[in-house]
């Protein structure tokens, strides 16, 4: 098995697209061990899949290339992180995944609840958020972002 692979190798291996691993390269994410021939084809060399791996997965994890060229910048150019590695560099991911989870988790609780976007077209919406006072707490979809609703109307005595 050979220890260099093309980019159509490695685009397969890797389940990036070709174009996305010319601009890692232009990023200086990932490097070609060498380019060869006529054409100047790019030759990767094999862990680089795991370099593509780690950067696929800090994607999902929220961090932006730059955040992620960060991170690369900690390790050997051209080799691949090592459980070592992998730990020390993935260890402050727990708060953002977690602060993710809680983000899905309010996204599940509030599909059909008010949101706190200011639309006001629900029914439960003049109730949850009257004269959009979800404003309050800035643009977007307030209760979603995790802002506190408010307590329901206290019931009158005609109830």
């Amino acid at each position: 098995m050979s220890q260099l692979l093309t980019i159509s190798e490695t685009a397969r291996r890797s389940g990036v697209a070709a174009s996305a691993l010319r601009y890692y390269e232009e990023r200086g994410l990932i490097a070609a061990a060498e380019r060869e021939g006529a054409g100047n084809h790019r030759r990767y060399p094999r862990p680089v899949l795991r370099r593509i791996a780690f950067i696929v997965f800090a994607q999902k994890v929220g961090l932006s290339l730059d955040e992620i060229a960060a991170e690369l910048a900690k390790l050997p150019p051209h080799g691949a992180p090592g459980r070592k590695d992998w730990s020390r560099l993935s260890a402050t991911w727990r708060g953002r995944i977690d602060e993710r989870i809680a983000e899905l988790e309010r996204l599940k609780e509030g599909l059909t609840e008010c949101i706190g976007c200011g639309c006001l077209s629900l029914d439960r919406c003049r109730l949850a958020n009257p004269d959009d006072r979800a404003a309050g707490f800035g643009s977007g979809p307030r209760y979603w972002l995790g802002d506190p609703r408010p307590d329901p109307p206290a019931p009158s005595a005609k109830d």
